[in-house]
């Protein structure tokens, strides 16, 4: 077991109880209505409500998007804060991730392309939380375009590499989980869509519309983190020779010349290197990696 199990647990707890407390803040300053308000009104006069204390009055501009609730000082701060912490950790997450499938010998487009959509959720994160929606709406929202569909994206093509690689019953229980939460973040999404764009409810206040999308939006978003914290489960393998077989791999793919170095390699382990295993956190499937002895080194 490694320190890198940390990771995924530090990501999903730091962004989870960042972003309630964001919205906390929000409706204490009277930025922002309780999420469980459904009244609203088209205009409102003076606010009676003491500070402190949810507003009694709300209008389509208190809608407790996420977006709206980290909008304004000093929530704004910290929300600023959580996207780019986040997203550092998100790469993180995603490149120990993409190294590890490839040290299960698993280097596939599915692979590749799970490691770019993380990275490209990771710049919508620091997009949406350093533009604030009502001082930078254009950026903010291109953020946000970027950062839903790159993370349902990424957390559908782990699922795939989950099961690809599953061997114990474990393996296949975390890939059901998985899947599960994937499900639950692409219904969300598509609620989001539809309500934003007035498919839903048809008939009813367009307001409701967007308070019934707001509440999809946190759905989704504490989906997506709680399915960051499960690559736990896989982390606690990560080592050194995790990050070497990605390097390995790159240097291959991108200088044919060295498949020769690595040839060598291959007969130094046919002439007296050791293998040591390395098991799968579902147990026992292993990995194999070079532990060679001095004297099969100097035969090379």
């Amino acid at each position: 077991m490694t320190a890198w199990i940390v990771l995924p647990v530090s990501l999903s707890a730091f962004s989870i109880t960042g972003i309630w407390i964001v919205y906390a803040m929000a409706v204490v300053n009277h930025h922002v209505c309780p999420v469980e308000n459904w009244s609203y009104n088209l205009t409102c006069t003076e606010e009676t409500a003491k500070r402190g204390f949810p507003k009694t009055c709300c209008t389509l501009q208190d809608i407790p998007l996420i977006s709206k609730c980290g909008c304004y000082p000093p929530e704004s701060c910290l929300f600023s804060l959580i996207g780019n912490v986040g997203a550092f950790m998100v790469v993180m997450v995603c490149m120990l991730r993409y190294a590890q499938v490839i040290e299960h010998s698993h280097h596939c487009w599915t692979n590749t392309s799970a490691l770019v959509s993380g990275c490209i959720n990771a710049l919508g994160l620091v997009m949406v939380g350093n533009f604030q929606v009502d001082h930078a709406k254009t950026l903010h929202y291109v953020g946000a375009g970027v950062a839903f569909p790159a993370g349902l994206l990424f957390v559908c093509l782990q699922c795939v590499l989950t099961y690809r690689i599953a061997e114990t019953a474990l393996d296949y229980w975390m890939a059901h989980v998985r899947m599960a939460l994937s499900a639950g973040a692409l219904v969300s999404l598509v609620i989001i869509i539809l309500t934003m764009s007035g498919i839903f409810f048809i008939h009813e206040s367009f307001i409701l519309q967007h308070h019934a999308a707001a509440i999809c939006e946190w759905v989704f978003t504490v989906l997506v983190l709680v399915y960051y914290g499960t690559f736990t489960y896989e982390f606690g393998t990560v080592n050194s020779d995790t990050m070497m077989a990605a390097l390995m791999k790159c240097s291959q793919h991108h200088h044919p010349g060295s498949a020769v170095i690595m040839g060598g390699i291959g007969k130094g382990v046919a002439m007296g290197c050791g293998a040591r295993s390395l098991k799968s956190p579902g147990g026992s499937s292993t990995s194999t990696h070079l532990n060679c002895t001095p004297e099969s080194i100097a035969m090379l």
